[in-house]
């Protein structure tokens, strides 16, 4: 089995969604060059919301124009199709759509119910068919795939449906999300028995929040069960306004020490330094 383990960036988009100052867009493209420069192949920089839902991402397309092409492949999550057509006019490489696992957390988050976001979600895979000739990357996220913090314990059955919707639906990889950082390994070692059942392994990525401080020993299970893409956050950065007390992803440069102790090469990151250079960046810029 593979040795080599991709981290999919999501500092720019997860890490800053939920800050409360807002991060100038100079210093949101400087973030985005930065980890683009340490060799991290994929940034999650962007997040074609409404700002009146979330206001850190208003300048978004301004994000991804400015930052220089070719550095990494830079996504953009589109909750909807105005945010789909809108991301689509910039040059993004990769396209992020999402459902929950759970009926609260859909209505928390996008005010449906978990039938009406399978429809949502299923039309605006749809619309990217349409609009795009397959150079652009379709990535699927499932949240709350272990615990939701309205509706409690998931059932794996659950997110296999979800994924395999995803998956068949035309998502190029589907990120399976643990958004409140609160499971244990066992829970995530049954949610993936379920879901590697209908997706392969190789297209699963783990999103492990770092809440409990049980990300690494997550990652760890889903390595387990072939996993070799791990979403993670520069400093730790992030949170989610609809999961109060959630932390961000787990820091990337955790993720990185772990995997490399374990004897695992990281795609496309050569120098540990540099990422500790872009942490002490993040951290100036959001102000701790």
């Amino acid at each position: 089995m593979s040795k080599i383990v991709e981290i999919f960036e999501v500092g720019p988009r997860d890490g800053l969604q939920n800050e409360q100052v807002f991060i100038a867009l100079a210093d949101k493209i400087a973030l985005t060059e930065a980890l683009a420069r340490t060799g991290l192949p994929r940034i999650e920089c962007a997040s074609f919301v409404s700002p009146k839902w979330v206001p850190q991402m208003v300048d978004c397309a301004a994000v991804v124009t400015g930052t220089t092409p070719g550095l990494a492949e830079l996504y953009a999550l589109a909750p909807n199709t105005r945010g789909l057509q809108d991301a689509l006019q910039t040059p993004v490489q990769g396209i992020c759509v999402f459902i929950a696992a759970t009926e609260g957390f859909n209505r928390a988050n996008t005010n449906i119910s978990l039938a009406g976001a399978v429809e949502r979600v299923q039309a605006l895979i749809t619309e990217f068919k349409k609009n795009t000739s397959g150079a652009i990357k379709l990535r699927g996220y499932i949240s709350c795939v272990t615990e939701c913090p309205y509706d409690g314990v998931v059932n794996p059955s659950e997110v296999a449906r979800l994924a395999k919707m995803l998956h068949r639906a035309g998502c190029d990889e589907v990120s399976l999300g643990d958004t409140i950082g609160t499971a244990h390994p066992e829970q995530v070692s049954k949610m993936l028995e379920a879901v590697v059942q209908v997706v392969p392994a190789d297209l699963l990525a783990g999103h492990y929040h770092d809440t409990a401080g049980r990300a690494l020993e997550n990652i760890d299970v889903s390595l387990e069960y072939g996993l070799r893409i791990f979403d993670a956050s520069i400093a730790g950065l992030g949170g989610c306004p609809y999961a109060p007390g959630a932390k961000g992803n787990v820091d990337t440069e955790k993720v990185y020490d772990h995997l490399i102790a374990q004897g695992y090469d990281i795609l496309g990151v050569p120098d540990r330094a540099a990422l500790a250079d872009v942490a002490q960046l993040a951290r100036k810029i959001v102000g701790r």
